[in-house]
């Protein structure tokens, strides 16, 4: 299934684990993440059109698609953002790129701005698309919110709880987060939604995702509490696009309002998509992700 044209695949080893990805196009670098349930396909819609004006690295994120599955541990720290954030950091500097900015959805959004956060000196753009920071998210939390996000609690349960239900039944599990998180039936093809679903047959897969989830309840959260005590904030130019029909929109009046408390510099917009922006919406994504970052 070739889907990048013209992309080239790798898989490089980091310091911790190894990282899977397409590198396409010429000039300046941009990374992009996804998010669950996806992998690195996520961007075939608006990667083929970057890579005109840009050099595109897409990954899969530790513990997702193709890359590593470290052993976990009790703490869930190899499941932390911030130490999933390295692996990317390292991947673009065996790419050749110390400076790079960075396009993130969803959990890759996550990664992204704890990216920028952390490693100040690498990130010189951000992209975030449908969220707000994982400690907003959390402390804001309510009955919508439980009911919304359901997969934040039921993926971050106990083990082997989550692991043993998604095991009995991976399609229903992805089928439902593509087709009740979207506004387009038809967004995702065939062969992408079985693309999609096959990385959750694998019992490794599905125990480290749900270790990210069980990490973000309490290592993201308590390493956001620490920003925002500190003052820390996101120094580079951050843009913020979010679903105007999804949660973000429906649960918080302002998210750049939200946003402009943990970053200098930022401007953003609402896009006529469900969940999925970059696959529901490229055209949108695009007119507002190339004037952001060829500047």
């Amino acid at each position: 299934m070739v889907v990048f044209a013209g992309f080239d695949e790798f898989d490089l080893a980091t310091s911790q684990t190894t990282i899977h990805g397409v590198r396409g196009g010429a000039g300046p670098p941009v990374l992009l993440l996804h998010g669950i349930p996806e992998t690195h396909l996520m961007w075939h819609r608006i990667a083929p059109a970057l890579a005109e004006r840009f050099t595109v690295v897409a990954t899969d994120l530790r513990g997702y698609g193709a890359s590593g599955k470290p052993p976990s541990a009790p703490d869930h720290e190899p499941y932390r953002m911030r130490v999933m954030a390295i692996d990317q950091v390292e991947v673009m500097a065996a790419l050749g790129f110390e400076r790079f900015a960075v396009v993130g959805h969803d959990r890759g959004a996550r990664c992204a701005y704890r990216m920028a956060l952390d490693h100040p000196a690498v990130v010189h753009r951000l992209a975030v698309l449908d969220i707000v920071p994982t400690g907003e998210a959390y402390a804001r939390a309510d009955r919508n919110f439980s009911l919304g996000y359901w997969v934040w609690s039921f993926l971050a349960a106990a083990a082997p709880v989550p692991e043993t239900l998604i095991g009995a039944a991976p399609r229903v599990l992805v089928e439902h987060m593509l087709d009740s998180w979207s506004d387009r039936s038809d967004a995702f093809p065939a062969h992408l939604r079985q693309a999609y679903i096959a990385p959750f047959t694998d019992p490794a897969t599905v125990h480290a995702i749900c270790e990210e989830y069980r990490a973000a309840a309490t290592l993201d959260v308590a390493d956001d509490e620490a920003d925002r005590r500190a003052y820390r904030t996101i120094s580079c130019p951050t843009l913020v696009l979010w679903s105007a029909t999804g949660a973000v929109a429906q649960w918080y009046d302002d998210p750049i309002g939200i946003w402009r408390a943990w970053a200098d510099d930022v401007r953003g917009a609402a896009i006529a998509a469900g969940h999925f922006l970059p696959e529901e919406a490229p055209a949108d994504t695009l007119g507002h992700l190339l004037p952001f970052l060829d500047y």
